[in-house]
């Protein structure tokens, strides 16, 4: 098969690297791809938000199945471009990727289908919002309505944080058109975890659970980033949870998108808060999460490419198990200081090939560029030091042995990957 991979960052590297890896695959091309990318499959520039521009691309390297990484894409219609002209495409249609496009969107279908999720009222009007939260006087969360790369979503403890934040996203314009509107919901306690299930439109199959650590410090601290760090497979999501999580919201989602006329085809993403015991959705993403994606597909025992070509292919057999690991695994990211607002660029990076000849053990590039041969950085999320092992606890201790061969200025981490896991007793 000859694949094509659209994006640049940590998700696409890891999907580009599994890919490699298939029997199935005779060419691999992510595009645009970037230096830390090419050193697993082949790159070629293209405009992945221009649904012209990526035909072309498609029909020039005469792709079998194109797989769609981020979510821009997705919600500007690359996806319909392509199914239009006859080229199977992993990823859904821009009508349901308002799943992600649109959190008012996702919120009112949620209430039709009943999908359990927190109460929400949505504004277009800063002054009304700020009244609102006023009048609640209670812990909310404050989202931007369209896509915000992950960063647009802030869990305020009260109405002061609340308006600080409505403050950022209406009247500052943080987050460009994404912020014209907000949804603000009632903030719930309880522990996320990350659940996926693969979709070819009517049937579907499911992955491993992960947790991502969004908050930019230890112990859950600081601002929400677009993910510092996640390990896979979550404690958390037991066996009854992951009965629930199915019967309760993906079977819903995909059999509502499906009667609405779009059928899901991709990989639906969950984003949970299990409140004792009980799932509900906080998020749906398009794609795969980053960096959800680095620990599950190098932690994974199957093949994901022969899943991801079915379900283009209108063909999944579902599994009833799911997708197995064969280990477990985690990821550290390492961000530029002053991620995820202003950062420098252009660092020298040191000790990457020493890191990646620790067995059990692959960095992905989030952020970086390569001149005669030196790495350096090139965004806020640099690296994703990936590593699996029998248990958790030693996936942990090899990821951060081999973040501590890396080095550049400003290198920021976080050191407590995976400590919901470990407070839970995970091995």
């Amino acid at each position: 098969m000859r694949v094509l991979i659209l994006g640049s960052g940590g998700r696409e590297h890891a999907l580009a690297w599994a890919v490699s890896q298939s029997r199935l695959a005779t060419d691999v091309v992510c595009a645009p791809g970037s230096a830390g990318i090419a050193e697993d499959a082949r790159i070629l520039p293209v405009a992945v938000n221009d649904p012209a521009a990526v035909l072309d691309l498609a029909r020039s390297e005469r792709s079998d199945l194109v797989i769609v990484g981020p979510e821009a894409p997705l919600v500007a219609g690359v996806a319909d471009r392509l199914v239009a002209q006859g080229i199977k495409v992993f990823g859904p249609s821009a009508a349901a990727a308002r799943l992600e496009g649109s959190k008012a969107f996702a919120k009112a279908f949620m209430q039709r289908h009943r999908v359990p999720t927190p109460g929400y009222q949505v504004f277009t009007d800063a002054d009304e919002a700020d009244r609102y939260v006023d009048q609640e006087n209670k812990p909310v969360v404050v989202k931007a309505d369209g896509l915000a790369a992950g960063k647009g979503v802030t869990v305020c403890d009260g109405p002061e944080a609340a308006k600080r934040a409505i403050q950022e996203i209406m009247r500052e314009n943080r987050f460009g058109d994404a912020g014209e509107r907000i949804v603000v919901e009632d903030c719930l306690v309880g522990e996320e975890a990350s659940f996926y299930a693969i979709s070819d439109g009517e049937r579907f199959t499911t992955l491993p659970s992960a947790q991502d650590h969004k908050r930019l410090l230890d112990g859950d601290r600081g601002e929400n980033t677009g993910g510092m760090g996640a390990y896979t497979p979550a404690p958390v999501v037991d066996a009854v949870l992951e009965r629930k999580v199915i019967e309760r919201i993906v079977r819903p989602t995909l059999q509502g998108m499906l009667s609405e006329g779009h059928p899901y085809v991709g990989v639906l993403y969950v984003g949970l808060m299990v409140v004792n015991g009980e799932p509900f959705v906080i998020e749906y993403n398009v794609r795969f999460g980053d960096p959800e994606t680095q620990p599950i597909l190098f932690g994974l025992e199957a093949d994901p490419l022969i899943w991801l070509r079915d379900a283009a292919r209108g063909r999944l057999a579902p599994e009833t198990r799911g997708l197995r690991l064969r280990q477990p695994a985690v990821c550290v990211v390492m961000a530029s200081d002053g991620y995820p607002r202003n950062y420098p660029t252009g660092y020298e990076i040191e000790g990457i090939d020493a890191a990646n000849a620790l067995e059990g053990v692959k960095v992905f590039h989030a952020g970086t560029s390569r001149t005669d041969g030196t790495w350096y950085t090139a965004g806020g999320r640099v690296l994703g030091v990936t590593a699996r092992a029998s248990s958790i606890a030693d996936a942990k201790e090899l990821a951060y042995q081999a973040a501590a061969e890396i080095r550049f200025k400003g290198a920021v981490y976080r050191s407590d990957i995976g400590h919901l896991a470990f407070a839970r007793g995970s091995p």
